[in-house]
């Protein structure tokens, strides 16, 4: 498998920091090529966020480089063990949220962050979610794999809020569970299988807040997705969309084709 990726982020018009950190790592083996990208949104409205976000995705690029390999040659066959995997996502969210939360204790702050990420291996994905980033894959349709960890998504899922209410909900960006700064952090995992021209796209949530899953359908469409050049030209015009709907969150996503 091999993969086109393009990256773009952009402070918005009302935060002076980008509270966002995004990171794509890709590796040959000898079972092929294998991709990790994760979207990590800094805390809004709590001091050093941009502290946050950048911590968690060190901590996935030293999971890459040092754990990674080991969970591949477990197996023998460059497949994963996914008990394998999952248990070493959740210590590393365990040990990011309790590090973050003592440098924030250290400085009388809180900060906190959220964290999407997905690992491709051969024709298999794995996400990992924490918060109300996203992952979407786009092939025949458009198919949200995580779900937000939000106060109007448990209330939509309980009957109380329906998702028109959900859009204009004062509470809409309202976390349940955040890395540093909950006491608890339990990350929802999911995996599922892929195949050549399918297109993943991580996102914070002031990129999608504002923008309907049929619009990146159709901007994003993976026909269309046919260089890095032009994957990084639709990115920068969701942005302006984005702006032009006066969307003041941090706007941030990475689309990731495979080939």
């Amino acid at each position: 498998m091999k993969f086109l990726t393009a990256t773009h982020t952009d402070v918005g018009t009302r935060k002076k920091n980008n509270q966002d950190s995004m990171i794509i790592m890709q590796a040959e083996t000898e079972k092929g090529n294998i991709l990790f990208a994760s979207v990590c949104d800094g805390m809004g409205g709590l001091s050093k966020g941009e502290v946050a976000s950048a911590a968690m995705v060190n901590a996935f690029a030293g999971w890459f480089e040092n754990e990674l390999p080991g969970l591949l040659e477990e197996t023998g066959d460059g497949q994963i063990n996914e008990e394998r995997l999952w248990g070493q996502w959740s210590s590393l969210i365990d040990r990011s949220s309790r590090a973050i939360g003592n440098y924030g204790r250290s400085f009388h702050t809180s900060l906190g962050t959220t964290a999407v990420a997905v690992l491709i291996v051969g024709e298999d994905y794995y996400t990992l979610n924490v918060g109300d980033s996203r992952v979407y894959l786009l092939s025949d349709n458009i198919y949200q794999l995580t779900k937000d960890q939000t106060y109007v998504q448990r209330e939509m899922d309980a009957g109380r809020m329906t998702y028109e209410e959900t859009l204009t909900d004062p509470q809409r960006s309202v976390l349940l569970q955040c890395i540093g700064a909950s006491p608890f952090v339990r990350p929802v995992f999911s995996h599922g299988s892929t195949a050549p021209g399918h297109v993943f796209m991580l996102c914070c949530d002031g990129f999608r807040h504002v923008i309907a899953p049929e619009e990146f359908y159709q901007a994003f469409h993976p026909v269309q997705m046919t260089s890095e050049e032009i994957m990084r030209q639709r990115l920068v015009q969701m942005t302006r969309l984005n702006i032009d709907r006066h969307e003041d969150d941090n706007i941030s996503a990475i689309l990731v084709k495979l080939l």
